[in-house]
């Protein structure tokens, strides 16, 4: 098993060489630090304790801040453990890119998005009545069962919904970039913008894909403009100015003599 802490960013949606169009969900990834190794002999189980981002000294309590101590470094807002997970060492630095690569299939778990108190057609999916006015019976709970004074455990009624761990199995890894501290996850994971989450191998042992190709918003292409010759200059010819006003005719004088 193996995994690593990261921090919901927000949805987008990538394009493949092919011109599929693929959504997925933008995960930070900062480096994790390792806090604890636990092991069979002296835990009694075989983990791996992680944490990320840093927050204030005045945040935390004095015995936390010396299991931080023990390991070097400064309080973290996000620990978790990740079970089966060994080849760690205690206080050092785990990136994304050394735990997962494209096309690997992943589990991510977080908190999901609260939604408050809803009635059981939105929180179960039941059914409605008919929405007449003769009818005596619209958006109800419906019969509690037997008669016998008390409502049975797991009857699904209206209450409180949203806001508890859930798990999304089997997402593609579509990109990990390790310079941005970035991970492309393909569909939703659980929880609002800038909610931590844990993503980890899966457990259904998928096994991983061809890594998608994508088409790169940063390719230039360069293209050889073409060389055109000058064009030839022409000489205008030379017009002379002509003024405006007409010459008039000359009239020669007879010359005839006349006979006496």
């Amino acid at each position: 098993m193996k995994g690593i802490l990261g921090r919901k960013v927000e949805m987008t949606q990538i394009f493949t060489e092919d011109g599929r169009l693929v959504p997925v969900t933008v995960v930070e990834v900062l480096p994790n630090t390792v806090l604890q190794v636990k092991t069979l002999e002296k835990d009694g189980y075989v983990a791996t304790q992680l944490g990320v981002q840093d927050k204030r000294a005045n945040l935390v309590n004095k015995p936390e801040t010396g299991h931080f101590k023990k390991a070097t470094s400064a309080p973290k807002r996000y620990v978790k453990e990740i079970r089966n997970m060994e080849g760690f060492e205690f206080g050092t630095q785990v990136t994304a890119d050394q735990i997962f690569v494209s096309g690997e299939f992943v589990d991510v778990t977080g908190i999901s998005k609260g939604k408050g108190f809803q009635g059981s057609i939105v929180r179960h999916n039941y059914s409605r009545g008919p929405m007449g006015h003769g009818s005596g019976y619209h958006r109800g709970v419906g019969s509690m069962g037997a008669i016998i004074n008390r409502i049975f455990k797991s009857k699904k009624m209206p209450g409180h919904m949203g806001h508890a761990k859930t798990t999304i199995q089997n997402l593609e890894v579509i990109l990990v970039d390790a310079a941005n501290n970035l991970m492309l996850i393909k569909g939703s994971i659980p929880g609002p913008k800038n909610q931590f989450v844990q993503v980890k191998q899966n457990v259904k042992g998928l096994k991983a894909l061809e890594a998608a190709k994508l088409l790169s918003r940063k390719a230039t292409i360069v293209e050889e403009t073409p060389v055109v010759e000058a064009a030839p200059v022409v000489e205008a010819p030379i017009v002379e100015e002509t003024s405006n006003v007409e010459e008039k005719p000359v009239v020669e004088e007879s010359t005839t003599e006349v006979a006496e």
